[in-house]
């Protein structure tokens, strides 16, 4: 009898360590650490995925005030530069890694974080948004083929819309971008001239137009340049009240506008045929999907973590924290995608990146030992792996025999769980 109330005290305690904090996003806030020093995470990366970021780090240190999170906006090139150095603790690529990437970090684990729809943010003073471009004419433009706004290729389709006689200015980015290589991956996919001339990259050598670094850059060389167009993340075109174009849709059938509901129309039903996080991701995209309303420049955006992040992470502690945060960025955390125009990664998505959190190591030792899966549904609709004991019980019944847990919470929380009829002690 000793022994069987012994255990529902335990697990009466982990419940209610988790019960504030819990969605079917994940637990992973629940087990958050109780010492008071300020634990510093460090990323670096895309400047796609920036915007969300910043507002994941300020969601993130309201429910855990002691963690950090540092992201330099520097591109995906730089990003993967730094996680092949172990300067920083994770990247972020709009890109998967290249295969001469994955040579020089071996086994590197690919974590898809959101969706984003890349938009072509023009400046023409009197044409309102959503002009027309099809795939030719964005191939045109990008080639120096068509250097003036009245184009035929341009007016064809937008009849009743005045189009000045005035050059088109290319705007395009400087750094190494995964916006870059979504972008010029679309281009690759719909103009086979574009293909054989310059083809996909982060980097390329353009054919025309001005660069700048970063969507900022981008999105401030299309504001300050009359006749300007230029490649930028929804969510900056957003920021910035630019006006944007619809662009033809993979079937050639109509214009599609960027917005979440295209974006997401992309990627509906691509989890089956994705890989597991351990592999590679090459070749993966959402570009020209097919389907009326789905927008054609569609891209993941990506974590990058290092199989063992020992020499990427101070100590164990640290590494633990760093796969706690990505947990929670690529569960709860997708609760704010909406809020900046990013498409929210759905749950099987989410359980390919949380399976590839539980094969991380630190010196060999796992570092993530939440839930390695996730159900679609109302919130508190599963209890995480579908086992038995779920997993959230297991990773906080480690925390209370590791002393994160009083005697007076385990008290506290058994009085109040067996008041609320939550456990029944014979």
């Amino acid at each position: 009898m000793t022994k069987r109330i012994a255990t529902i005290a335990l697990i009466a305690v982990l419940m209610t360590s988790l019960l504030p904090t819990y969605t079917s996003g994940g637990a992973m806030q629940a087990a958050q650490a109780q010492e008071a020093d300020t634990v510093r995470i460090d990323a670096a990366g895309a400047s796609f995925a920036f915007p969300l970021m910043d507002l994941w780090r300020v969601k993130y240190a309201e429910i855990n005030p002691h963690i950090e999170l540092n992201y330099q906006s520097i591109g995906s090139g730089g990003g993967v530069k730094q996680h092949i150095e172990k300067t920083v603790n994770f990247a972020a690529s709009d890109a998967p890694l290249r295969d001469s990437e994955y040579e020089l970090a071996p086994g590197s684990i690919t974590i898809p974080e959101m969706i984003g729809a890349i938009s072509l943010a023009y400046n023409l003073p009197g044409v309102d948004t959503g002009l027309k471009l099809t795939e030719e004419a964005l191939c045109g433009i990008y080639l120096g083929e068509i250097t003036e706004w009245n184009d035929p290729r341009i007016t064809e389709h937008n009849p009743g819309v005045s189009l000045p006689e005035k050059n088109v200015f290319v705007a395009q980015r400087s750094d190494g971008s995964g916006t870059t290589f979504a972008f010029t991956s679309y281009l690759t996919k719909v103009c086979p001239e574009w293909e054989e001339e310059v083809g996909a990259g982060k980097s390329v050598q353009w054919r025309t137009g001005f660069g700048a670094p970063g969507n900022e850059g981008v999105a401030a060389l299309v504001k300050t340049n009359e006749g300007a167009i230029g490649y930028i993340t929804l969510a900056y075109a957003f920021q910035e009240d630019t006006t944007v174009a619809a662009i033809q849709n993979g079937d050639r059938t109509g214009f599609v506008m960027p917005t979440l509901d295209s974006a997401s129309a992309a990627s509906g039903g691509a989890a089956p045929t994705l890989p597991g996080a351990h592999e590679s991701w090459r070749g993966v995209d959402l570009l020209a999907a097919p389907g009326e309303n789905s927008y054609p420049i569609t891209s993941f955006s990506y974590l990058i973590v290092h199989p063992d992040l020992d020499g990427s992470v101070r100590d164990y502690d640290h590494a633990k924290e760093v796969a706690n945060l990505i947990a929670w960025i690529i569960t709860d955390g997708q609760q704010y995608n909406a809020d900046l125009l990013y498409v929210p990664i759905s749950a099987p998505v989410q359980n390919i990146g949380l399976e590839g959190l539980s094969k991380i190591t630190y010196q060999g030792q796992p570092v993530y030992t939440g839930p390695t899966s996730v159900a679609a549904g109302p919130a508190g609709s599963d209890s995480g792996d579908g086992e038995l004991i779920p997993s959230w019980v297991k990773t906080l019944f480690g925390y209370y025999a590791e002393g994160g847990i009083s005697d007076a919470d385990l008290i506290g929380a058994l009085q109040f769980l067996i008041q609320e009829g939550i456990i029944i002690v014979e």
